[in-house]
């Protein structure tokens, strides 16, 4: 969980590329992946969208999700991508009385508070980069590709503790992995939570088989053991070589 943090694309194609903001007409416009591992969890980029797009994506009445995508040609002027940090079971103790589905509940209460916070609409509660790792509430926000809108709100005030201050020692991280990229035109949009599923079903940590079921072998995002197209893909491949060969290869 995070949240989605929107530069132009100029500035990214400008960092990437080592150039003026105009890459060429035979370059992509840039990406990027960034990591940090933090004083506990780690933090990292996810689905970064250049060219791209943030969109609304709530699935309910009375809550606000969002996520980025880039159309074919790539040729928004907005850079996109989520950043976001684990959550682990000890972190959601106040959701444990859910049993299995105490990780939907949590996400549905962070998704309903930024609904909440942010005009009970589609808006999103939002804030530059700078101004939230200092703890500041902006004055005033850029325009971004989110149609719906943004409202300017403290976002500690809606995302958990331990999110909030993960995120916070990513992006001073950042700073110096990418000079440029820690900015107050850099403008946060909350709640990036849909990552991967909140429910896990559970495997055997060495075979990776259902621990009741035989012949079933949860993996990927659906199963919540990936975060993404890549990790999915290699969660997968790690399960065939259990299979294949009785062990994960190195």
């Amino acid at each position: 969980m995070g949240v989605r943090v929107e530069h132009s694309q100029i500035l990214i194609d400008k960092l990437q590329y080592k150039c003026n903001g105009v890459r060429g007409e035979y370059l992509p416009p840039a990406s990027y992946s960034l990591v940090e591992q933090t004083e506990d969890r780690g933090v990292y980029s996810f689905c970064m969208c250049p060219g791209g797009v943030i969109a609304p994506c709530a699935t309910s009445e009375g809550e606000v999700v969002t996520n980025g995508w880039s159309p074919s040609k790539r040729n928004n002027p907005f850079s996109n991508s989520g950043i976001v940090t684990e959550v682990r079971w000890d972190d959601i103790s106040e959701f444990h009385s859910y049993g299995p589905l105490a990780g939907v509940y949590f996400q549905k209460s962070v998704e309903e508070k930024c609904w909440e916070i942010a005009g009970q609409g589609q808006k999103v509660p939002a804030q530059r980069m700078i101004d939230f790792v200092e703890g500041v509430k902006s004055e005033d926000l850029p325009k971004t590709s989110y149609y719906p809108g943004i409202t300017s709100v403290q976002l500690s005030d809606v995302l958990p503790k331990f999110i909030t201050k993960a995120l916070k020692e990513g992006f001073k991280a950042f700073k110096s992995k990418m000079k440029g990229y820690y900015t107050n035109e850099a403008v946060l949009h909350a709640v990036e939570s849909r990552t991967s599923s909140p429910v896990r079903i559970p495997r055997d940590k060495e075979s990776f088989e259902h621990v009741e079921v035989k012949g079933l072998y949860p993996i990927g995002e659906g199963a919540g053991y990936a975060g993404g197209i890549v990790s999915a893909a290699i969660d997968g491949q790690r399960c065939i070589e259990v299979i294949v060969n009785g062990k994960a290869l190195d």
